[in-house]
């Protein structure tokens, strides 16, 4: 008898204390890619003064470009392994009017 009137109580508490814990943890995550993987070789190997098909041989397509007519190209990489923090890498590339690479920046957050 009193077996049956701890059990309510008992299921209650346990099932109220399972949503505070930090069961997500234990959970398998998998790792998530998205964008242009873009490796620091390939980087290096960029430089101003190359045309924008010498780039693209090299990078690929780039993710974005500046639909306001800047020439400027945008490789993105977004990466999150498990359940750690986001880490995006942004690669910025802006040509000239005759196609030539004249400006990089490499942001890694």
């Amino acid at each position: 008898m009193c077996f049956r009137m701890l059990i309510h109580p008992v299921l209650f508490f346990m099932i109220f204390v399972s949503g505070c814990s930090r069961f997500n943890q234990w959970v398998y995550k998998p790792d998530i890619n998205q964008g242009n993987y873009l490796s620091q070789n390939e980087v290096n190997k960029i430089h101003q003064g190359m045309t924008q098909n010498e780039v693209m041989s090299i990078l690929g397509s780039p993710m974005l470009t500046d639909p306001f007519g800047t020439q400027t190209w945008f490789y993105i990489f977004r990466q999150q392994v498990g359940h750690e923090k986001v880490k995006q890498q942004t690669l910025t590339l802006k040509f000239n009017q005759s196609g030539q690479l004249i400006d990089i920046k490499n942001h890694i957050a």
